[in-house]
C-alpha cells in the first residue's frame, strides 16, 4: 500500500488507523478506543488501556526468543572502547536497577531526574523508571547547575540518577560538583542520588544522600513491569534553548509506544534485528525517541555513541561506526554533517570505509540546506531524507516514509505530512493560504498519538503557547509553505521571518542561496533593525577548511547571489565571515541571540549554548564590519 493511500485512509478513519497501529504493541489491557476527546482541545489517546513501556522495549523480545540479539552497542572513540549488551542482559540489568529503586521507595508516578552522558547506563536508567511506572526527566549531562536546579524544582524528583563525569575530546566534564551545586540551589531536595562511577573520575559521595550504582543494586530483588494507564506520563522533557522557566513537555505512555513503533518501519524501514543509529544525545528528544525507545520497541539494535562528528579522531568517525556495526538507517543533524563537510569538502574519508549496509541517511533538528544534502547524496550514494519534527511532537510531522514508499526527494523539503498530521499554512488571521505562499505552519487538532498532551504542571501555559494563536490548531512556531504536490517547506522559525520595507522574507531562503556558494560551509541569516526599512538581513558565513580567498570577495559574491536569486527586494548587503556559529548543544543556531547582539539589546546567556565564548566572537565580527552596535554585548 502506497503513502497516499495510507494517508487518505488515516484521514477517512483516524480511529481505525490508530487502533490498527496499536496492534503492534503488547497490552496488559488493550484499548477499546483510540482518541479520547472528552477534554478537548486537550486530547488524549488510548486512555482506557493498561500497558508497560519497558515490557515492550525489552522483555517481549526476550520472551520471543531473541534474548541473544544485541540491544545496545556502546561505541566510544573517546575511551577507545566498544561494548555490546544483548536483550537478555539488558532485561537483567534493568530489572535489577528497577528493583533497587523500588527498595528505596520509588513507585508509580514518582519523578526521577537522569543526568548522564552517552553511556548504556543512561538508557538502563530510563527503562528502569519505565518498568516501575516512575516518570523520568533526562537533563543533558553537564548542564549548568542553575539550569538543573530549575528543573529539580519544576518536576520535584524523589531521586536523581547521575554519572560521576562526562567525556569530551581532551577533557573530563565533572558532573558531580554540578549536581551537588544544583541540589544546593534548588528548593526541592531529592531523597537520594544514585551515582555511576566512571573509571575516568570517581566522584566524592555525600553520606546519607548518595549511593554508588553497583553497591545500591547489591542483593536486591529484580522488579517486574508495573502496569500503567495509557495516559500515564512516561517522561518529562524540558525544551532546549529555553530562558526563564523551562517548558516541561509531557509524553503519555500508550501514544508514545504506538507512534514510535509505527514510525520505525514506516519512516525508517527498520525491522527487528536491524541496526539503527541516531547520532544525538539522550538529553534531547531524538535520544528519547530514536536512541532509546523507538529502536528497542521495534526489537532493533541501537547505537549509543560517545563522540563528535569531527575530532574523535577525525571527520571519518561516523563512517567508521556505520561500517563496523553494519548500520542500516542513520539519523543525524544537518549541523553535524556540515561540520564533516567543512573538514572533508570532497568526502575523501568516506571512501576509506565500507558503507554497503547503509540504506538511508535521515536529517532533522535544523533546516537541511540543499548544498549539504547534495554533498551527502553525491558521496554516500543513498537516499538523503530530510524530515521535520519537534520536541513537542516526539516524532516526524513530515517525512519521506521509506518503509511505505520512497517518494521523490525535493531538495529543501522534508517531504510530506505523516498520517496523524493535518498540516496547514495559515496567514496572520488564521486563514489557509494558497500553495506556494509563505505563512505560519499549524497542525489541525487533534495531534496524533505520541505528541504532547500538555506541559508539566502548566496547562495554561500549554494553551497559551500552542493553542491560542490559531484556535483549533497546534501552532508549530515554524514558517514555510506547501507546494502544489503537497510537499512542505520549512523556511524559518516564525520569528525568523523578517519584514523588509513591508515585504515578508524568509531568512531560511537566503541561507539556502548562500550555502550554495562553493566557499561557504555553513551560514546563518538574521534580521537586524534598520531605520529606513524596519529590518534588513545580515549574514554570517563560515568558510570551508582550506578556503583562502579574500573574505571581501566571498562576501561580495554572496551579496550578488542573493540579488540574483531572491532579488533586490531582499536588501541583502551586510555579511561577515566568522570561524563558527553559536549553537545549542543539539545543534540549533542561536539566531535570536545573534540578532539581539547586533541590535545592541540585552540578552540572557542561553542555557543550552555549546560554548558561551562564541557570542563574544560574534560581537567582535560585527564591530569589524562597522555595524553600529548601540552597546557592547
Amino acid at each position: 500500500m502506497a503513502y497516499r493511500e495510507i494517508y487518505d485512509g488515516w484521514k477517512a478513519d483516524p480511529e481505525g488507523f490508530w487502533l490498527a497501529a496499536a496492534r503492534g504493541i503488547d497490552w496488559i489491557q488493550a484499548p477499546t478506543r483510540a482518541l479520547n476527546p472528552d477534554q478537548a482541545p486537550l486530547y488524549e489517546w488510548f486512555t482506557d488501556a493498561q500497558v508497560n513501556t519497558c515490557w515492550n522495549a525489552v522483555d517481549r523480545h526476550v520472551e520471543a526468543g531473541r534474548g541473544g540479539q544485541l540491544a545496545i552497542i556502546h561505541d566510544s572513540p573517546i575511551t577507545h572502547s566498544t561494548k555490546g549488551i544483548t536483550y537478555a542482559e539488558l532485561q537483567q540489568r534493568v530489572a535489577l536497577l528497577a528493583g533497587a529503586l523500588r527498595a528505596k521507595g520509588i513507585q508509580k508516578g514518582d519523578r526521577v531526574i537522569i543526568y548522564m552522558p552517552m553511556i548504556p547506563q543512561a538508557l538502563e536508567a530510563m527503562l528502569a523508571c519505565a518498568r516501575l511506572g516512575a516518570i523520568h526527566s533526562v537533563v543533558f549531562g553537564g548542564f549548568a547547575a542553575q539550569e538543573l536546579a530549575v528543573r529539580i524544582d519544576d518536576c520535584t524528583p524523589k531521586a536523581i540518577i547521575a554519572a560521576s563525569c562526562g567525556l569530551e575530546p581532551g577533557r573530563v566534564v565533572h558532573y558531580k560538583p554540578l549536581l551537588d551545586k544544583a541540589i544546593e540551589l534548588a528548593d526541592h531536595k531529592p531523597d537520594f542520588c544514585v551515582i555511576f562511577q566512571r573509571e575516568e573520575e570517581v566522584a566524592k559521595l555525600i553520606e546519607g544522600r548518595d549511593v554508588a550504582w553497583h553497591t545500591f543494586q547489591y542483593g536486591v530483588e529484580p522488579a517486574e513491569c508495573v502496569p500503567v494507564s495509557g495516559d500515564h506520563p512516561a517522561y518529562i522533557l524540558y525544551t532546549s534553548g529555553t530562558t526563564g522557566q523551562p517548558k516541561g513537555v509531557v509524553r503519555a505512555t500508550a501514544g508514545h509506544l504506538v507512534a514510535l513503533n509505527w514510525t520505525m518501519k514506516a519512516i525508517y524501514n527498520i525491522d527487528a534485528g536491524d541496526v539503527f543509529w541516531a547520532a544525538s544525545d539522550v538529553g534531547w528528544v531524538v535520544g528519547h525517541s530514536y536512541i532509546c525507545y523507538g529502536p528497542l520497541i521495534a526489537g532493533a539494535t541501537t547505537i549509543v555513541f560517545e563522540g563528535k562528528p569531527v575530532g574523535t579522531p577525525d571527520a571519518g568517525t561516523f563512517w567508521r561506526v556505520i561500517q563496523n556495526h553494519k548500520v542500516k538507517s542513520f539519523f543525524t543533524a544537518p549541523t553535524a554533517l556540515r561540520a564533516i563537510k567543512r573538514e572533508d569538502p570532497e568526502g575523501a574519508l568516506i571512501d576509506d570505509y565500507n558503507l554497503r549496509s547503509l540504506q538511508a541517511l535521515y536529517l532533522a533538528g535544523e533546516r537541511a540546506d540543499p548544498d549539504t544534502i547534495r554533498w551527502a547524496q553525491r558521496n554516500l550514494r543513498v537516499p538523503v531524507i530530510d524530515h521535520w519534527w519537534q520536541t513537542e511532537t516526539g516524532w516526524a510531522i513530515a517525512a519521506n516514509p521509506l518503509g511505505i514508499e520512497e517518494l521523490p526527494v525535493k531538495i529543501g523539503s522534508p517531504s510530506v505530512a505523516m498520517p496523524g498530521y493535518d498540516v496547514q499554512v495559515l496567514d496572520e488571521g488564521g486563514h489557509p493560504v494558497p500553495a506556494g505562499t509563505l505563512g505560519a505552519i499549524a497542525v489541525k487538532l487533534p495531534l496524533p498519538p505520541g505528541t504532547l498532551p500538555t506541559l508539566w504542571n502548566a496547562e495554561d501555559r500549554f494553551r497559551k503557547a500552542y493553542l491560542t494563536q490559531f484556535p483549533g490548531y497546534y501552532e508549530t512556531g515554524d514558517a514555510g509553505y506547501v507546494d502544489e504536490d503537497g510537499y512542505l517547506y520549512i523556511m524559518a522559525r516564525t520569528d525568523d521571518v523578517i519584514n523588509v520595507a513591508g515585504h515578508r522574507l524568509s531568512t531560511g531562503a537566503m541561507e539556502e542561496v548562500l550555502s550554495n556558494h562553493p566557499d561557504v560551509a555553513e551560514c546563518a541569516v538574521i534580521g537586524v533593525a534598520d531605520e529606513l526599512k524596519g529590518q534588513v538581513p545580515l549574514g554570517f558565513l563560515c568558510l570551508n577548511k582550506g578556503s583562502n580567498r579574500p573574505h571581501d570577495v566571498v562576501i561580495r559574491e554572496c551579496v550578488n547571489l542573493i540579488r540574483d536569486q531572491i532579488g533586490p527586494v531582499a536588501a541583502f548587503k551586510l555579511a561577515c565571515v566568522v570561524d563558527r556559529l553559536p549553537k545549542t548543544r543539539s545543534g540549533k543556531i542561536l539566531r535570536a541571540t545573534m540578532g539581539k547582539i547586533a541590535d545592541g539589546l540585552d540578552y540572557k546567556m542561553p542555557a543550552t549554548i555549546d560554548d558561551p565564548a562564541i557570542l563574544g566572537e560574534i560581537a567582535d565580527s560585527l564591530r569589524a564590519i562597522g555595524y553600529p552596535l548601540q552597546k557592547s554585548a
